[in-house]
């Protein structure tokens, strides 16, 4: 029983990672936090089907369609919907309605279906459409910029592009780093020491919050399918 996931780094400012995955006698999988929102396509039994996914806060357990083939676009930190604010999506998602095997509808226009290989041209698209906005604010303070505006106004509008604190954001980052540092091998003492963790009862926390995961298990691969593959094949 497994997922087999296959990811790659994208070159658009609008884009963080595009991503595909198949699975094989995997009914449900362990959910893991994350700062992203997407979109999602996938077949099974030659139905098609599209959706818009959240970040996430917590871990959690999700189903998984059996035999099913999918292809994710998670989009940059900063990045919006314009019809559907990313704070609606945290901890959720909507599928799209009246999907077919060749397009999708999404704020009230059809669009053709993309392959992992051309998700950036779909972006672009739906950029220069006006569908999918961005807040420069929120990309000016990733870069570590200080804007001239308030902490109070960096907050609020922070939140509004990305449906999280800045705070929840370091600590989802930090805990998913965690996680693929330890499914590598390294030791739990090297993960806090490198990551700035308190101790490591500390990273255990962080990561039963965010992973669902010990450190035991995710150096083991133990646990069953989960939806974080440090050992996966990544292309540039």
């Amino acid at each position: 029983m497994e997922l087999r996931f296959e990811t790659r780094r994208s070159d658009s400012p609008w884009v963080d990672t595009v991503w595909s995955c198949t699975s094989e006698q995997v009914t449900a999988m362990t959910s893991v936090a994350g700062v992203h929102w997407g979109l999602v396509f996938w077949r099974q039994d030659g139905r098609a089907y599209a959706g818009v996914t959240g970040p996430g806060t917590r871990t959690g357990t999700a189903p998984v369609p059996e035999g099913a083939a999918f292809t994710g676009i998670e989009f940059a930190l900063g990045t919006s919907l314009r019809a559907l604010p990313t704070p609606a999506l945290v901890d959720g998602g909507v599928e799209l309605p009246d999907t077919t095997r060749r397009t999708f509808r999404l704020d009230g226009a059809r669009w053709e279906t993309p392959r992992a290989d051309d998700a950036e041209a779909l972006v672009g698209r739906l950029v220069r459409a006006g569908i999918v906005v961005r807040d420069p604010l929120v990309a000016e303070v990733l870069r570590g910029h200080r804007p001239a505006v308030s902490e109070r106004t960096v907050e609020r509008r922070f939140r509004a592009a990305t449906g999280l604190t800045r705070g929840a954001v370091r600590q989802i980052a930090r805990a998913r780093t965690a996680a693929e540092l330890l499914a590598l091998g390294a030791p739990a003492a090297s993960v806090v020491a490198k990551l700035d963790y308190f101790d490591e009862p500390h990273l255990a926390r962080a990561l039963r919050s965010y992973v669902g995961r010990t450190a035991r298990q995710l150096r083991e691969g133990a646990g069953g399918a989960i939806a974080l593959h440090p050992d996966q094949r990544v292309t540039s």
